[in-house]
């Protein structure tokens, strides 16, 4: 059996069944980290579609900056290309739900490749931006990760940090906040009309790590009229992740 069967047929950590139909693509996802801001509620109910709930934990809203790495995403039934198949990513999220199905809202999706950036604006109707990233391994098994967005006509975006794993693997516990930021099997979009599209995803627990990171620069959420404390330099929270496969399935219209 392959690793992605046996990832398919690991389910009882789900809080709903996977999609019946067939995947449609693979990542891995690699040196992750969750930096996460706690965020007054009515700051994102105006930027959010009407037709989302924003989704708290104990009445608090949350955003997330996220850089990492992709590796191995291609179709099913073909194969990884190297420079397709392999580029850094960014992104600023915040949760929402649509009846009972807790998701991820992107606020944007920073990558390094051009192609991926353009079919996911046009198929997935994702706000994805072209941008100039590197990620190297620096002393102490530090992670120096610098993102530059580059898209024509949009808002000035920058991450510059460094940031590394400081303590052992773990699950996050059911009900506790690490879960309920990670713990996420599908993402929302709304189109112009207003129709609401689900993407679902499959993976499985987070193996998690405490962090810490030492950020220069982040003014990420600031496109979006969101100033976090300190400038961006100071998350709440902090975990990182080594390695996760996952698959997904295409976007479909909810309502």
């Amino acid at each position: 059996m392959t690793t992605l069967n046996r990832l398919l047929e690991q389910v009882g950590h789900r809080p709903w069944p996977k999609p019946a139909g067939p995947w449609v693509m693979t990542q891995v996802w690699y040196d992750l980290l969750f930096a996460h801001w706690p965020v007054p509620l009515g700051s994102l109910r105006p930027i959010i579609p009407a037709a989302l709930e924003v989704d708290t934990f104990d009445g608090q809203a949350w955003l997330g900056v996220v850089p990492f790495g992709m590796d191995r995403v291609y179709p099913r039934r073909t194969f990884p290309v190297p420079w397709l198949s392999r580029f850094l990513e960014l992104n600023v999220r915040t949760y929402v739900r649509v009846g009972d199905r807790p998701g991820v809202y992107f606020f944007s999706l920073d990558a390094a490749n051009p192609v991926a950036v353009e079919v996911a604006r046009r198929w997935y109707q994702l706000p994805y931006y072209h941008a100039e990233m590197s990620l190297r391994r620096g002393r102490g098994n530090r992670l120096d990760y610098h993102s530059y967005r580059t898209h024509p006509g949009a808002m000035p975006a920058e991450f510059k940090g460094s940031y590394r794993p400081t303590g052992a693997v773990f699950a996050a516990r059911p009900g506790s906040l690490e879960a309920w930021l990670t713990e996420r099997y599908c993402l929302y979009t709304v189109n112009r009309k207003g129709q609401v599209f689900r993407g679902e995803i499959h993976h499985a627990p987070w193996p998690l790590q405490p962090a810490e990171a030492d950020i220069e620069v982040n003014s990420m959420a600031l496109p979006h009229g969101l100033r976090l404390p300190d400038e961006g330099r100071r998350p709440a929270l902090l975990q990182y992740a080594k390695r996760l496969e996952t698959v997904e399935w295409g976007i479909g219209l909810v309502k």
